[in-house]
């Protein structure tokens, strides 16, 4: 059989989208899915959200792109609020997730290079992370199946367990240049970092001179109900990347970092040409006009209570399937007794879309814009799949 004219690389599913409602997305034939996945924790105002759907289509008209040869008066207002809002005291606008991280790599590197130590280049990260799809992005990792048949990898990077503060401090040495983490892991398994953790890194990092870098690109962006992540540990990071929800569904990230950080990132060290254009920056402009508010993220809050209360009602009664709930906010895993793939299949086959994870859990991700009345259909809906498919176990 010939190769298909889209590389063949995603085992894509029968579930066809044309066109997106809200928290609903809809087949060629009209198909109704209750979209709990949100293009993996994508589109965080849902589908076809009149502010962002405006705000592109007007910039579309206006000006999409001149390359950063040139001055971005959209780019720096854009930058502007995100510095204002966080942590941060400068921005690099990219199209991904995988490039804000290979951004805030060499920013890490770089600084150390900078103060005249280019032998710290070694970043510590941890097992079952997923930082993208770059050659630098699963040389950070240990999943095989990211790494297979893409050696030589790159070197630089030393992995140990995540949330095991002990392995990482032995893992210290005069080559590190500071630490690359996931605060929750969504890939991995919606695995939140202990307080102890996150404290202890960014403790050694202060008392030897070492970047921390945090990877929020998943987790980020008020889908723990803060605005990043971090937050929660009242711990800030030195360089973060972010992705996925903060352009709504139009491809954006940004690298995030403390002037000190950024020291040696200075003209001619990186570069992008789609990067911060300024139809990127209208879309960014309109989700951040909508997340970040205290109104909105006490929503995220709410929501993310009521849901995962629900989830844990429901539990007991389908103990053959169902482990346990864990994740902050609205990034919530079920941790399955059973193969999760296969049971994200058979939900995708009744109009139910979530997503498979590591550590066998089953990823809700649904928009931050859902109601009481999604929380509950979604629940109803997943117990009675449920039941359907005890049963059909039960009969083969």
């Amino acid at each position: 059989m010939p190769i298909t004219p889209l590389m063949p690389v995603y085992p894509r599913s029968p579930v066809r989208p044309v066109r997106g409602e809200g928290v609903y997305l809809y087949g060629e034939q009209g198909e109704k899915y209750l979209d709990f996945a949100s293009g993996i924790a994508v589109n965080l105002l849902g589908h076809g959200h009149p502010h962002l759907t405006k705000a592109i289509q007007d910039q579309a008209a206006t000006l999409m792109h001149v390359s950063n040869l040139y001055g971005s008066p959209q780019g720096e207002a854009f930058a502007q609020r995100l510095v204002d809002a966080t942590f941060a005291d400068t921005v690099f606008f990219t199209n991904s997730g995988a490039e804000a991280v290979e951004c805030a790599i060499k920013t890490a590197r770089r600084y150390h290079h900078a103060k005249g130590n280019p032998h710290k280049n070694v970043l510590i990260t941890f097992t079952n992370a997923f930082h993208g799809r770059t050659m630098a992005t699963i040389s950070a990792t240990n999943q095989e199946k990211l790494r297979d048949g893409f050696a030589p990898l790159l070197p630089g990077f030393t992995v140990v367990e995540f949330d095991n503060l002990e392995q990482a401090l032995a893992a210290v040495d005069d080559h590190t240049a500071g630490f690359l983490l996931e605060p929750v892991q969504g890939e991995g398994g919606i695995r939140p970092a202990s307080q102890e953790f996150i404290s202890g890194l960014r403790k050694v990092c202060d008392e030897r001179d070492l970047m921390l870098v945090f990877d929020e690109v998943q987790c980020g962006y008020g889908r723990t109900g803060k605005f990043f992540a971090y937050e929660h540990y009242g711990v800030e990071p030195d360089i973060l990347a972010s992705a996925k929800g903060i352009g709504g569904g139009f491809p954006l990230g940004a690298c995030l970092a403390t002037e000190k950080a950024a020291a040696g990132m200075v003209v001619g060290t990186h570069g992008s040409t789609y990067g911060g254009n300024p139809l990127a920056m209208a879309a960014g402009q309109a989700v951040m006009d909508v997340v970040h508010t205290p109104e909105f993220l006490d929503h995220v809050t709410r929501m993310g209570e009521r849901l995962r209360g629900a989830l844990e009602q429901m539990i007991p009664n389908h103990d053959h399937l169902f482990e346990s709930v864990r994740g902050l906010g609205l990034i919530l895993g079920i941790k399955m007794k059973t193969d999760s793939r296969a049971f994200v299949t058979y939900l995708r086959d009744r109009g139910i879309l979530t997503v498979s994870a590591g550590d066998n859990v089953l990823r809700v991700l649904p928009p931050l814009v859902i109601e009481d009345a999604h929380v509950t259909e979604f629940v109803e809906r997943l117990s009675e799949a449920a039941r359907q498919y005890e049963v059909a176990q039960a009969a083969a």
